[in-house]
């Protein structure tokens, strides 16, 4: 599928067939993290790969009983490790560069479900320690976003995006 057909083919998918996710497009999955761009190469989050149905279910209370987090196979937790950032870029990439090079890896999980034929949706609305108690996460690692993966069970209608024009902001010379 060519980029500009995969944006337009991604949806937030909150229904999930019963059917497990095969390796391959796991390690597929695993390795677009892997290629996601990060500030000076740092890579300052770390992912947690939830398969255990135990772990989905504390997952989704965590998250304010959102309970297709459940149903997913499978649910990536991205973290930051801002004492990475911290180290080369100070405070700016402790609070900032660390909580981009998580979203940007999130970003690439969720465009490669697409090209893999899986569907996923972002979530965000969690309560942190939760996440941090369930996941076992080391020290200093802040979740920031759980992303369930699998094949969909629905098709949502396209949802209405704000005009060009009003996100935009073109600085002419």
């Amino acid at each position: 599928m060519d980029f500009f057909s995969l944006i337009q083919t991604r949806h937030s998918i909150r229904s999930f067939q019963k059917r497990s996710i095969e390796e391959e497009k796991i390690k597929a999955l695993l390795n677009a993290i892997n290629s996601a761009p990060s500030a000076g190469n740092i890579q300052a989050y770390e992912v947690y790969l939830v398969t255990a149905q135990d772990k989905r279910d504390i997952l989704a209370r965590a998250a304010w009983m959102q309970e297709f987090i459940a149903t997913a196979p499978i649910v990536l937790a991205f973290c930051t490790h801002s004492a990475l950032s911290e180290e080369k870029y100070g405070k700016r990439g402790a609070q900032l560069y660390a909580v981009q090079d998580a979203t940007i890896a999130c970003t690439y999980a969720m465009l490669a479900a697409v090209e893999l034929g899986l569907s996923s949706v972002w979530v965000g609305a969690f309560n942190d320690e939760a996440v941090k108690t369930v996941l076992d996460t080391a020290e200093g690692l802040q979740p920031v976003a759980l992303l369930p993966i699998g094949y969909a069970d629905e098709s949502p209608s396209i949802t209405s995006r704000r005009p060009i024009g009003e996100i935009i902001h073109h600085l002419k010379p």
